[in-house]
């Protein structure tokens, strides 16, 4: 049976000083942590916080992701669309998959579930196919809205510090992509994925 919350925090606090901080980890010692470790500090673990508070789209809240169905679309199909953001970032691109209709993961109806399956692997393929991408990231939180956002970033050829889950940090840290350059790779995609899985790539 999995550690309760009280549990979880009662075995972190075994690691933990004084003040609830955790000790520098195995992260820092990785050669992609972004960050100098000298002078870093852990922040406190906070106690649990139950119930959690809902999410934008659950518990009567209204859904961002339902209202911006077409704000950002680079590629449709009758059930699923992919976005860019309205700013660039960092990562040479950073895309978001979303179901039209207000679905979170464990929610897809099995059809769904398999047309995700797909178009993961699509999205995918169609930026590393960019040319100086060598990766394509694909993240899920879900922490902050109840619907279904996938992320993609493309990781940049030859940068190999980027590499892993510290590619999310860099893509805050670096400075934005050209605007036109993040926009012809997103539009490249849509028509590569457009070409292999269907559906219609969106020009602006």
């Amino acid at each position: 049976m999995p550690l309760s919350p009280d549990d979880f925090y009662a075995n972190a606090m075994t690691a933990a000083d004084g003040e609830g901080r955790m000790s520098l980890s195995r992260l820092t010692a990785w050669e992609i942590f972004p960050f100098d470790p000298d002078g870093l500090r852990v922040v406190p673990l906070k106690k649990p916080e139950l119930p959690e508070a809902w999410r934008q789209g659950e518990g009567g809240s209204s859904c961002g992701s339902c209202a911006s169905i077409g704000r950002g679309d680079v590629w449709h199909d009758s059930r699923w669309r992919l976005v860019t953001f309205s700013e660039p970032s960092g990562a040479p691109l950073v895309m978001m998959l979303l179901p039209k209709d207000h679905f979170d993961l464990t929610d897809l109806p099995d059809d769904l579930a398999s047309e995700f399956g797909r178009l993961v692997v699509h999205v995918a393929r169609a930026i590393e196919s960019l040319p100086h991408v060598a990766r394509a990231h694909v993240s899920r939180w879900g922490d902050g809205g109840a619907h279904l956002h996938v992320f993609f970033f493309a990781r940049p050829e030859g940068f190999v510090q980027l590499r892993g889950t510290c590619l999310a940090l860099w893509d805050d840290l670096l400075p934005p992509t050209p605007r036109d350059v993040r926009d012809a790779d997103a539009l490249n995609v849509a028509r590569a994925l457009e070409s292999s899985y269907g559906g219609a790539a969106i020009t602006q």
